[in-house]
C-alpha cells in the first residue's frame, strides 16, 4: 500500500468520525427536545394536581372555608373527625426536581396556588387546555401559576416573598385582597 493510498484512506476515516460525531449531536439534541417537552406535560399534570387538591381542600372546610397554610395539609386535612386526604403525595417540580415550589397566597396568607420556580423559558408556547390558557406567551415557567380558583388569577393573590430577596414580595403577582374571596361554585359529582 502507497503513501497516498493510505493518506486517503485516513482522510476517509477522519471523515466518516465526524460525520458520526454529528449525527450523534443531532439525535442528543433531539433527546434534550423531546424530555424537555415530557417534563413541560409532566408540570401541567401536577400543577393540576395541586390546583385540584387546594380546590377540594377549600370545598370540603368544615365551617368557614378556607385553603391551607402549608402543602403538607392537602395530605392530611385533620380539620375532620376523619383524615382527608386531597393529595396522595407532595410531587416534586418536575423542571427543578425539588418539591420547594412558589407559593401563591391569598386571604390570610393562604396557599390558593403553586408555581415552578424555574426561571427558564418555556418551549410549549400555545394549545394549553382550557383551564390554563393564561399561560400562552410566559416568558418562563414561573408564569405558569396553577391556581385553585379562576379568582386569584384575576389579581387578588399575593405570592409568598422571593427566596433570592428576602423580605420582599415577588413582582408576579399583585397584593392580596382586603376582603375574603367568594366560595367557588360546588364541582359536579358523578
Amino acid at each position: 500500500m502507497g503513501s497516498t493510498e493510505r493518506g486517503f484512506t485516513y482522510l476517509g476515516a477522519l471523515f466518516l468520525i465526524v460525520l458520526m460525531g454529528a449525527a450523534l449531536a443531532g439525535v442528543g439534541e433531539l433527546w434534550s427536545i423531546a424530555s424537555h417537552r415530557a417534563k413541560e406535560r409532566e408540570l401541567l399534570w401536577v400543577g393540576t394536581q395541586y390546583a385540584q387538591a387546594l380546590r377540594r381542600y377549600y370545598q370540603n372546610s368544615p365551617g368557614v372555608a378556607s385553603y391551607p397554610l402549608q402543602l403538607e395539609e392537602l395530605l392530611e386535612d385533620r380539620r375532620h373527625p376523619t383524615v382527608h386526604r386531597h393529595l396522595r403525595r407532595l410531587y416534586p417540580d418536575p423542571l427543578t426536581g425539588s418539591t420547594d415550589w412558589g407559593l401563591i397566597r391569598g386571604f390570610e396568607n393562604r396557599i390558593v396556588g403553586v408555581y415552578s420556580r424555574s426561571e427558564r423559558t418555556p418551549m410549549k408556547t400555545a394549545r394549553f387546555p382550557a383551564q390554563w390558557e393564561e399561560f400562552e406567551g410566559a416568558d418562563s415557567y414561573e408564569g405558569w401559576q396553577f391556581v385553585a380558583d379562576r379568582h386569584f388569577r384575576d389579581g387578588a393573590p399575593a405570592a409568598e416573598p422571593d427566596a433570592r430577596t428576602p423580605g420582599s414580595a415577588s413582582p408576579r403577582t399583585p397584593v392580596a385582597p382586603r376582603t375574603p374571596a367568594p366560595r367557588p361554585p360546588p364541582l359536579m359529582r358523578r
